[in-house]
């Protein structure tokens, strides 16, 4: 068995290369994105002092895309020589939603305005990347069918066809969810920046070496993106980089078959969806009144005075009391 220091050497060789190429790669890509004019579209109905974002460069979420990947594949090739294939089975998840909001980001950047793909194409195309990943994972035997249940450290075992409707909600519901955080600067980049942080303690802790290399590098790269992203930021992730981190968090949390610790880790991209959830429901119901000043949530505290900075740091800290949650519901799982 590996010893707890050489994997802990990998995680932070991983992190450390993550951050290098993703901060490399950052320079070229927003030059290439100011050639383009690849400029951010701002919704109307938003809080007015975010007019002043418009036309900042959008599709920033190529520089980690590319620079994860790239030390996936390099730190990883030994494990893939030893057949171990799951931190390829994640990113490719995360690569295909990451495709999904390129083209949507594309169709807004070529039509200039902030609507991309509609609502129906998005969800068939993500379905169909939840379920091919989790039949990939399925048979390779990494997925089963128990349902581990945090704190009670038992496992629930349902049929096949129940888990995997299951499972195909939760991937599609925690993309969407993580694509809703993505609305202030440097938001969404530290938020799950905190999530990958949690899933390489524990996938280390764990000897889950391989997964552990896929969530360093992750964590690396978005420390790195951060310095492109955070108030005032240089370029957005646009919905390239938000579906790509959201298909990320939605992977590793069935690559380690513990999936309902995402309502602790993501306990911020939950209260977000339901704060649009809420506000819609209410909007109906009251014939035009608003339960919140503005949804997603972080527009409701941006109208209450909260800037961004504070945004940013509040929403991580949260995130992080979350995860330490999350640990302590699972660590006797292994």
């Amino acid at each position: 068995m590996t010893s707890i220091w050489t994997i802990w050497t990998e995680v932070l060789i991983a992190a450390a290369v993550g951050f290098v190429l993703t901060w490399l790669i950052g320079k070229p890509v927003l030059r290439e994105l100011r050639i383009l004019k690849a400029g951010q579209e701002i919704r109307k109905e938003g809080p007015s002092w975010h007019a002043t974002k418009a036309g900042t460069p959008t599709m920033g979420g190529i520089m980690f895309i590319l620079g994860v990947g790239l030390a996936v594949l390099v730190l990883g090739w030994n494990y893939m020589l030893q057949g171990e294939l799951a931190h390829l089975y994640v990113y490719f998840l995360a690569l295909c939603f990451g495709i999904i909001g390129f083209v949507d980001d594309y169709r807004k950047v070529r039509q200039h305005q902030n609507e991309g793909l509609t609502a129906k194409q998005k969800f068939l195309l993500q379905l169909l990347a939840a379920i091919v990943f989790l039949s990939l994972m399925r048979f390779e035997g990494v997925l089963t069918n128990t349902l581990y249940i945090p704190f009670f450290n038992v496992g629930l075992t349902i049929p096949w066809v129940v888990y995997l409707v299951f499972a195909a909600f939760v991937v599609v519901g925690a993309v969407n969810a993580v694509n809703l955080t993505d609305g202030i600067d440097g938001l969404a980049t530290s938020v799950t920046f905190v999530v990958m942080v949690f899933f390489t303690v524990t996938t280390a802790l764990w000897s889950m070496n391989v997964l552990s290399l896929v969530s360093a590098a992750m964590a690396g790269g978005l420390a790195a993106f951060f310095c492109y992203n955070h108030h005032p930021a240089k370029c957005f992730m646009g919905d390239t980089g938000s579906l790509f981190l959201g298909g990320a968090v939605a992977a590793l949390g069935f690559a380690v078959d513990m999936p309902l610790v995402l309502i602790f880790v993501g306990v911020i991209y939950i209260a977000e969806t339901l704060s649009v959830i809420i506000q819609v429901a209410y909007f109906k119901a009251t014939h035009g009144k608003r339960f919140f000043k503005m949804s997603p949530l972080h527009h409701h505290f941006e109208l209450c005075g909260w800037n961004e900075n504070k945004l940013v740091t509040v929403f991580s800290t949260v995130t992080a009391v979350g995860c330490l949650l999350a640990y302590l519901g699972v660590m006797n799982r292994f």
